[in-house]
C-alpha cells in the first residue's frame, strides 16, 4: 500500500507563536506514529521558523518508523543531518521571505551542488530524495547524480483555480512519476496535498509515499492526532487498482 509521512512542522509553528515549550512536535510525531504513519517529516530550516535542532535530536532517538529531514544545501543543515543520521534526507530549495516551500529544487541548475550533497549524504548511510517539479528534464537529473528517489512537488496541482488547470497539473505528476519509475527512482509526492486532493490518485499506485503536513495538522487541532491521521491513511488506502 502506497504509505504515508506526516509532517509535524506546523506543530512547532504553533509552539514557536508563543515562544512556548509546547506543544511538541516529538509528541505529535509519536501520536502520528501510533495512528499508523509511516514516517515523521521534519524541515529544519536556516532561520528556524518551526522545527529546532533539539526537535531533531529529539526525534532520532524517539521514533520507531523512520525519519525524513527536509534541509536545503548548506553546510550547516548538512552537517547536522551527517550527525543526526535520519534514514531519509530530501533536499530542497529555501528561501528567507517565503511562506513555505515555493516550487522544487532546481537539480538542472546546481548539479554539482546537489550531486556533491549527494554523495556526502551517501556516506553517511542516508538515502537522498529530491523535491522536484514534474518535469522530465529534472527527474533525469536527479538519476543521473545518483538520488534514490525524488519527491514529486504536487502544489502546482493543489493550487489550480479551475479544473482544466488541475487536470494538467495531475497529469504531469502522473507522467513525471512513471517516467521516475523507468528509472528505477522511488516515487514519493507532496506539498498541499489535502483530504480533498489526495483523492485523485485513487485507482492508481504509482505515488510510493505521500508526504503530507499542514492539512492533517490543520484537522488534528480540531479533533486530534490519530484521528487526523487515520482519516488520511484511509484515503490514501483508496488508492491503487
Amino acid at each position: 500500500m502506497t504509505g504515508l509521512a506526516v509532517n509535524v512542522d506546523h506543530i512547532a509553528t504553533l509552539r514557536q507563536a508563543r515562544g512556548a515549550a509546547y506543544p511538541d512536535p516529538v509528541a505529535a510525531a509519536v501520536l502520528a506514529e501510533l495512528a499508523g504513519a509511516d514516517g515523521i517529516v521534519v524541515h529544519l530550516r536556516e532561520d528556524r521558523r518551526h522545527i529546532q535542532d533539539r526537535d531533531v535530536y529529539l526525534l532520532r532517538n524517539t521514533i520507531s518508523t523512520k525519519m525524513i529531514m527536509e534541509m536545503a544545501v548548506t553546510d550547516e543543515i548538512m552537517d547536522i543531518a551527517c550527525e543526526v543520521k535520519p534514514e531519509q534526507v530530501t533536499l530542497v530549495p529555501e528561501k528567507r521571505e517565503e511562506l513555505t516551500t515555493e516550487g522544487g529544487l532546481d537539480v538542472t541548475a546546481n548539479r554539482d551542488l546537489v550531486a556533491s550533497a549527494a554523495q556526502r549524504l551517501h556516506d553517511s548511510g542516508i538515502l537522498v530524495s529530491l523535491f522536484i517539479d514534474p518535469n522530465p528534464a529534472q527527474i533525469e537529473a536527479s538519476a543521473a547524480i545518483g538520488a534514490d528517489l525524488i519527491e514529486i512537488h504536487t502544489g502546482t496541482f493543489c493550487d489550480a483555480q479551475t479544473m482544466d488547470e488541475k487536470q494538467r497539473a495531475f497529469s504531469d505528476i502522473i507522467e513525471a512519476a512513471r517516467l521516475a519509475r523507468k528509472m528505477e527512482l522511488g516515487i514519493n509526492a507532496g506539498h498541499g496535498l489535502c483530504y480533498n486532493t489526495i483523492k485523485w490518485f485513487r485507482g492508481s499506485d504509482i505515488i510510493d509515499e505521500f508526504s503530507i503536513g499542514h492539512s492533517i495538522i490543520a484537522r488534528a487541532a480540531l479533533v486530534g492526532m490519530d484521528r487526523a491521521v487515520k482519516e488520511m491513511i484511509e484515503q490514501i488506502k483508496l488508492t491503487g487498482p
